[in-house]
Parts: structure tokens; sequence; C-alpha cells
């Protein structure tokens, strides 16, 4: 497989190669130059242009309540629920950062939660069990429910930078097709996901799913495979550079890719053992020499360790901590990267990292904690990734899931979960290449790559499943489980005077769904939605009657249809997708 045939255009537009200047994060890793890409006439032609925000990373002083702790938790978590908010806003920023920085236990591995899968049983993990080439479709979608199962519940910033990780240290489930091997990874990436960049980049080189992925276990004296030294380079460390030849930049050349497949010479994976490992005869003992980008460095023969004094080469690079912050300002903060952004956050998070040694949590409470994070142009400027819009949905809506105790269930909604994202173009275990979904790097498009006329009706299509009031029955071999969305209790838990005044409910609705403020007219159509035609106090009243008869059937359906017209509605606005 030709993993770089996609490398082989340029995405950069007329607005973006100023940018590009001094971004070279900013182009299509691998582009050749020269070459053009063709490019949707619908899609953006240049990078907006609009004022950025001018906070710095001084930490953030200003106004603490359910609107910045909202802010927040939407890019540090998969959609707060109410009762999230309400509780962060209770509490002071730093007690809010303490807590998403806080690591959870270590979750249990995943089960079989299919009954196709008959070599294990239901319930069972099969993470160690022997490699079965007929049931491992199976077990590959167990290990996506249950990611996208810790996703759904999950509190902290762990989950969301464990997907991060897999965004950078790229590695596809389909393509290595080995479920032991890619719950290994996850597993890594979760441990790592708030600790050590510079050891997860070392751990990630020998685990046995990217020794696949990559090529690495073919990598051998006298026939070295340059797949992984060159993506460890260009799309997990020092990042591409401005050009300054055929095939070299500044930041590295062509003959430091080569250099690092020799010292990568020697590492295989056991699928007896599922795990890496090391064979002296296959490794090339000579001394490696690196460019001037490198310091003119040499690296000479460790055997088993040498992998590691390159990662620590590469670390030692200031361009590593550059390209590493730029990712994470794109994945939490927005894609848009200028002159002043260049020079008031990313430089100076970059220095922090180099001086934490590449610990991530500090940077992370720097950056989440800043003016800058809450500056008002940094709210609401995100589209929704389709792992977000599912899991946002799930986690904000009064859906009944399934208990634990009812393994096929719970896997089989959350094998629903992964299919909703799928259908919207994020299918969770294998994004499109090794560079990571192209909505976190081709320019000039970046996030609105999440919306086109395929993936914006799937959408609408999953939100409208969850509001029917008959509910969304899923079906697997051995049973189904019906969804249900308790709309009414859901509002009913709202304060008294909320609930039955349907300005305040519209609002309150609003602030929990949306992050920016509806225009007037907004507001006036969703109330419209709520009690078409009628004025204000007809709610009141009706909602009151309920409240008296709260068994009876008519009553309540009455308010269930009018309050399900109006989630629909709003979950339907454009404002809805974007965090």
């Amino acid at each position: 497989m030709d993993r770089r045939a996609f490398f082989r255009k340029s995405v950069a537009g007329p607005a973006a190669a100023a940018e590009l200047d001094f971004l070279p994060a900013q182009t299509a890793p691998g582009a050749a130059s020269g070459e053009e890409e063709t490019v949707s006439k619908f899609a953006n032609r240049a990078l907006p242009d609009t004022a950025r925000a001018t906070g710095t990373l001084a930490a953030y002083t200003g106004p603490w309540g359910a609107a910045q702790a909202a802010h927040l938790l939407r890019r540090a978590t998969f959609g707060p629920t109410r009762a999230e908010i309400l509780a962060a806003a209770g509490k002071s920023l730093a007690q809010v950062l303490d807590g998403l920085l806080a690591v959870p236990a270590t979750p249990a591995p995943p089960v079989n939660g299919f009954q196709n899968d008959t070599s294990v049983p239901v319930g069972q993990s099969w993470v160690t069990a022997p490699f079965n080439n007929d049931f491992e479709y199976w077990r590959l979608r167990s290990l996506r429910a249950w990611w996208m199962g810790q996703q759904l519940q999950s509190p902290t910033l762990t989950e969301k930078m464990t997907l991060f990780w897999h965004n950078h240290f790229v590695a596809e489930f389909d393509d290595v097709f080995e479920s032991r091997y890619a719950y290994r990874y996850v597993a890594l990436l979760r441990r790592a996901a708030l600790g050590n960049i510079r050891q997860l980049a070392k751990d990630v080189t020998i685990e046995p799913m990217m020794l696949r992925y990559l090529g690495g276990n073919q990598n051998r004296v006298g026939a070295p495979n340059e797949n992984y030294g060159r993506e460890l380079l260009e799309l997990f460390t020092v990042g591409k550079g401005p050009l300054i030849g055929a095939g070299n930049y500044t930041t590295y050349t062509e003959a430091d890719v080569q250099a690092a497949a020799k010292v990568l010479t020697g590492w295989q994976d056991s699928r007896d053992n599922i795990n890496g490992f090391y064979t002296d005869s296959r490794h090339d003992k000579t001394t490696k020499q690196f460019s001037a980008a490198f310091g003119n460095k040499t690296i000479t023969n460790q055997g088993d360790q040498e992998y590691k004094a390159l990662v620590d080469l590469v670390f030692d690079q200031p361009s590593t901590a550059l390209f590493l912050v730029r990712k994470l300002y794109r994945w939490f903060v927005y894609y848009v990267i200028d002159a002043d952004t260049e020079q008031t956050i990313i430089q100076p998070l970059a220095a922090d990292l180099r001086q934490n040694g590449y610990n991530v949590a500090p940077v992370l409470r720097k950056l989440l904690g800043s003016q800058h994070f809450f500056d008002v142009q940094n709210v609401g400027c995100v589209i929704k990734s389709p792992l977000d819009a599912v899991l946002s949905a799930a986690r904000q809506l009064p859906v009944s899931l399934p208990p634990a105790s009812d393994v096929l269930a719970q896997y089989g909604v959350w094998d629903w979960l992964v299919d909703r994202a799928t259908v919207m173009q994020q299918k969770l275990g294998d994004p499109p290449n090794v560079a990571g979904w192209p909505a976190y790097w081709q320019t000039p498009e970046f996030y609105e790559m999440w919306i086109n006329a395929v993936t914006l009706p799937r959408r609408n299509q999953y939100t409208d499943q969850l509001i029917d009031a008959k509910g969304y029955t899923r079906y697997y071999t051995g049973g189904n489980y019906k969804l249900l969305t308790d709309i009414v209790g859901w509002v009913q838990a709202l304060p008294t005077a909320t609930a039955a005044d349907p300005n305040l409910l519209v609002g309150e609705l609003v602030r929990l769904l949306v992050p920016v403020e509806l225009t007037a007219n907004q507001l006036a159509f969703l109330n419209d939605t709520l009690i078409p035609g009628l004025p204000d106090f007809e709610w009141t009243v009706e909602w009151n009657a309920y409240l008296a008869a709260p068994t009876n059937a008519t009553k309540k359906a009455a308010v269930d249809t009018k309050l399900r017209a109006l989630t629909r509605q709003l979950m339907g606005l454009a404002e809805y997708h974007i965090s």
C-alpha cells in the first residue's frame, strides 16, 4: 500500500501562503512542490481573515460562570451535561482544571460484546486470547465500541487526549487487522494521554501495532524500510520546515530519514507474545550520520536502546515542541495560527513544553486556563467533529443507555454510536491515512471538511433518531435495545420557573446545546416552534396542567410533542454544530 499517495498535492491557497512562511507545519505533509490539488468550488479558497483573539497566556481572571465553564468543558470533554456545567461553574477555574487533568483509573479491557465471536464467551475479554483471523472483524468492533463507551463516560481530559494522540501517532485498525495489537496501542495512548510526549514517542516506536502499520517489522540491516523513520520526522516530531532542496527541509533531510531508518533496524512484532522484540542480527551497527538540521550529530550502535537515542535527538530540536504545540492548539482552540498567535501563544507554550521535559499536562493547564482560550473570538469557532457530534448529543440529551449488566445491549448501542460517527466520515480507530483526519491539517478548509452534502444529513438524522418519541431500536444478534429520550423529565429537572416560561426555557436549552448567543429572530423562531402562533402564557398553562396531573397521558403527550419539536429545531440549527 502506498501510504503517501495522498500527500502528492498542494493545498495551500494564496492567502495561506503568507502564513506558511512562518508556519511550515500548516502545509499538507509531504506535499510536492508545484503540484496542485483539485478542490471543490464550494470549499474555502483562503483562510478566514477575520480578526483573531488577542488574549495572552496570562491566567484568565475574567467572569467565571456557566458560560465559561461550558466553553471549557465543550473543548476538554465530549459534550458536557447541564449538571456538569453547573458543577464546574460552582468551582474555581483552577479546581475545574485540576479535575480535568486528574488521571482516572485504568478501565477494564474490552470484552466480547457480540455473539458472532464464538471463540470467546460473551462478557469475557479477548485481549490476550490467541489470534483468530475468523473473528478479528468482531473483536475490532468490540474494541471500537468499548473505546466509544470510554469517551461517552469520561468527565476528564484523558479521553479527548487519547483521541488526540490517535490522530497524531496514527495507526489504522483495519490496516493492521490485529485486535490485540490495536488494544495495546489504545491502552498506551490512554496511559500517556496526559503524560510525557518524549516517552510516548519512544514507546509507540516499538509498539507492535506501529511496527506492523509502518513496516518497522520489515526494517533490517541491508534492507532498511524508511516508512517509520520518515513519519517520525515529518508527522510525529519536527515536521516540515521550508523546502531547501529536493526532499530536504530546514528541519530534516532525506539523509536524516535514511539514518533514522538504520537506527530503527532490528525490531519485529510477535503475535505469540503480543509485543515488539529486538533481534541483534537484523540491526545496522554502523554509525549513523545526521545532517546540519540535527547539528551534524551521530548515533553509534546501541543495540536495542538505540531507538531511544534517535527519539531524544529529535526531541532536542526546538521545531519538535513548536510542531506539537501547533497541533494541540488546532485541536483545542482554532485552526488559524496568525503571526500574533504564533508569537504570543505557540512559541511561549513550546518553550514551556521543553522546559517541562515534554510533559503535556502543564502546557494544557496553561493553554486552557489562559486569557487567550477564553477570548470571545475563541468561543464557538470549532465545528464539532463527528465523534464530538455523536457523543455530545448522547451525553447532553436524556438518553436511556443500557446498563453494564447487559453486555450485548451495551456493546450494541456503543457499536451503533461508532457507526453513526463513521457515516459522518470519522471512523474511530481508522483515520484515513498516516497524517490523521485532514480537518486538523488540510488548509484552508480545516474543520469545514466535517460538513458536506453527505455528512450534514447524517448528523440531522442521528439527532432526529434520538429525539423521536418512539425511540430508536438497536437490533443486534441475540436481542435489541430501545433508546428512549425522556424530554419531559429533562425539562422538569430545570428550575420550576424556567420550565414554565417559554422564553426562559428556550434560553436554558440554547445555553446547554449552543456555544454562542442566538439572534432575537432565532429565539423567536424557537419560541414559535414550542407554541406555534400562541401567546407565551399558553405554554405556562399547558405545562402547569401537566404538572398537576403527570399521569394523564393526554396532558403529558401535549407537552412532550412540543418539547421534542423545540429540541429538534434547536439541534438542526447551524450553531448547534459548533463548539
